[in-house]
């Protein structure tokens, strides 16, 4: 990979990139090819943490040394307390009792014993658990398969294998076993399956770019939006908003906030005000008069029939504060997850209904953290009143 770089270069690099360089001026500070740098971050996964995960660990000083393991021996041979070891030793009583339960209790602990087990469990570095682990590697590339996401992944086995250990894996392990050259063991192929299908993972944060949305009459805007929806005690508050494909095509997208169940409407070949009242109304027309309530949308032209929309449907319809997407989170993410399905190239009107409705049940039936890992389908058919659902 380049020219060989010493740990002050290597320290420098990573310091101006958590600093916010670009890797051209990264190159030029550092003195290096532009690709050696970018090369170089990449086989990390642009992060220093795995960096430092690939060296060999230093001493510290917070680990027993030998001398104090034979003390924890012999304190235990004259029937000491972990707290009398401890005091003696400076230190903590919890450091005494991990390490002598850890090591064959108190009648069968041994220093030599205790003193080779931390050697082998420090050595660095070590085989990432998806490598040694063949049933949770084949688990974890069958939900990738599924689209699912990782963090969807680790909590879905969490919770169905809560007291095996080694069937559970943090959702940052399946990341880096994606990404990160020294940790990977999963399929490249499975990096498509992922919603933002990058080839390499990208530092959070990034410009984004609106255009003007006109001016709606009559609006509602969010600030009069009732306290209750706020706090998503009570079902029937929606948010909603369109995914646009090529061309200028779209669909409209409808989430409930408590339950995040998703409904995916066509617009009949049309972003018109009209045509979006229509497929609103077909959609929550076959819900409860429960789960109509309100309706929290962007600031869009498609919705400048909202008064139509209200008198037609019942439902309240409020809008966004402008440029202020973030009102209506729990649709933005939703419209992300409908991304894996639908990429921008999509011509939406050369697709009907029935697809529409395939996808939105797949997204039903995924499993959501802020649902303690239960599916959207599971929570609305929990719901105390008869909720019809197409």
């Amino acid at each position: 990979m380049g020219r060989h770089m010493n740990a002050d270069t290597q320290d420098l690099i990573w310091d101006r990139y958590e600093a916010g360089d670009s890797i051209a001026v990264i190159a030029r500070t550092v003195e290096r090819p532009y690709t050696t740098v970018r090369e170089y971050l990449a086989r990390y996964g642009h992060r220093r943490s795995n960096h430092e995960w690939y060296q060999e660990p230093a001493e510290s000083t917070f680990r027993l040394t030998t001398i104090e393991r034979e003390e924890i021996s012999r304190g235990l041979v004259a029937g000491e307390s972990f707290r009398q070891i401890a005091r003696k030793l400076g230190r903590s009583p919890s450091t005494i009792s991990r390490e002598v339960n850890a090591n064959g209790g108190r009648v069968w602990y041994r220093a030599i014993d205790g003193e080779e087990r931390a050697q082998i469990t420090c050595r660095r570095p070590k085989a990432p658990k998806l490598a040694a682990n063949q049933r949770l590697r084949e688990v974890v590339e069958d939900k990738l398969g599924l689209l699912w996401s990782p963090e969807q992944i680790a909590g879905w086995l969490k919770l169905h294998h809560p007291d095996d250990g080694s069937m559970q894996v943090c959702h940052e392990t399946i990341y880096q076993s994606l990404y990160a050259s020294c940790h990977g063991v999963l399929r490249r192929d499975l990096r498509l399956c992922l919603r933002t299908k990058r080839a390499r993972r990208r530092p959070r944060g990034g410009p984004s770019s609106r255009k003007g949305r006109g001016v709606i009459s009559d609006q509602v805007l969010i600030s009069e939006r009732p306290v209750e929806v706020d706090t998503r005690q009570s079902p029937g508050h929606w948010e909603g908003d369109l995914v646009v494909g090529n061309k200028i095509t779209a669909v409209a997208t409808l989430v409930e906030r408590k339950t995040r169940f998703t409904m995916i409407a066509g617009l009949d070949g049309g972003r018109t005000a009209d045509k979006l009242n229509n497929a609103v109304a077909a959609s929550l027309g076959s819900l409860a008069p429960e789960l109509r309530q309100t309706l929290t949308w962007d600031q869009g032209k498609e919705i400048a029939g909202h008064r139509d929309l209200t008198n037609n449907t019942g439902i309240k319809v409020y809008l966004c504060n402008p440029k202020s997407p973030w009102q209506r989170g729990t649709n933005e993410n939703t419209n992300g997850l409908i991304r894996q399905y639908f990429p921008r190239s999509t011509n939406f009107y050369a697709i009907d209904q029935t697809e529409l409705d395939r996808v939105a049940d797949a997204l039903n039936n995924r499993p959501r953290k802020t649902l303690g890992w239960r599916t959207p389908q599971q929570a609305i058919n929990d719901l105390e009143f008869d909720a019809v659902l197409h």
